[in-house]
């Protein structure tokens, strides 16, 4: 079996198993494409059906091509799209222009809490990546989080063999990661493969493209001409720039972004 379908069939096995522990379960859709490949890979999981909801946080900052791709998607593949924003904070004034952590905290960490809370969630599916911050490489596969939603970083399970700690105690809930061992190389060969649909700021336009894509606020393009997925591919084969060098460098140092994943944040 090649490379890309091993990767293919241990998410999968993830996914279900998910499913199969935590049915109050929903998706983490970020409309970037990790996470849209994870949708790919849940219809596949489930013969292209969704069988729980896709949630959204929407800050009010996204790209208007994330709006128009998320929108157009979400009919196309009949998901049950819940969004959610946190109108509290907005209301108040908080916006990438008082502050990146304050921001991020509101706008999406607390947003997040307030979903899972209202539409009582026990476990959430996200499309995040350990080689895309280094942060993110202290995760697991099944990643516990204590009643106030805090990841203790400190302390996570052990996971041999493909043996993933999905018992809980009644005030956690669980984050699942089946994209956790996939690199930013793997998930663009698979979009290859399979003919993913993502937005078109991940592709060059005027010498320039979007490697991350999030708030548009706090993302910057990279110096590009890779303006297909073949081309990006071969761009990344030599590239010496990090994936999130375009993002916010406030939010993106290893501290911030510790803090940040130990308050809840994706």
């Amino acid at each position: 079996m090649d490379h890309l379908s091993c990767l293919e069939n241990q998410s999968i096995y993830i996914i279900r198993e998910g499913y199969n522990r935590f049915r109050d379960v929903a998706m983490l859709w970020s409309i970037g494409k990790d996470s849209t490949t994870l949708l790919w890979l849940i219809r596949k999981a489930f013969f292209g059906n969704i069988p729980f909801p896709c949630l959204h946080l929407d800050t009010g900052y996204k790209f208007r091509e994330i709006y128009e791709f998320r929108d157009r998607i979400a009919k196309e593949w009949n998901l049950n799209l819940k969004v959610h924003k946190n109108e509290t904070a907005i209301a108040r004034g908080v916006s990438p222009h008082t502050g990146k952590l304050e921001c991020c905290t509101e706008l999406k960490t607390n947003a997040l809490k307030d979903a899972i809370n209202a539409l009582r969630f026990k476990a959430l599916f996200l499309g995040i990546r350990r080689d895309e911050h280094g942060i993110r490489a202290k995760e697991r596969v099944f990643s516990p989080r204590d009643k106030q939603f805090e990841w203790n970083y400190k302390s996570q399970p052990a996971e041999l063999w493909d043996q993933y700690k999905t018992e809980t105690l009644d005030d956690e809930h669980i984050r699942i990661h089946p994209l956790l061992g996939w690199t930013e190389l793997d998930i663009w060969e698979y979009i290859r493969r399979e003919g993913i649909p993502i937005v078109l700021l991940y592709f060059a336009k005027n010498g320039k493209r979007y490697r991350s894509i999030g708030c548009e606020t706090c993302c910057n393009p990279v110096d590009s001409d890779a303006d297909t997925v073949d081309a990006v591919i071969e761009e990344l084969k030599t590239t010496t720039l990090t994936e999130r060098s375009g993002r916010a460098q406030d939010k993106e140092s290893a501290y911030m972004m510790q803090k940040l994943r130990s308050l809840g944040y994706m």
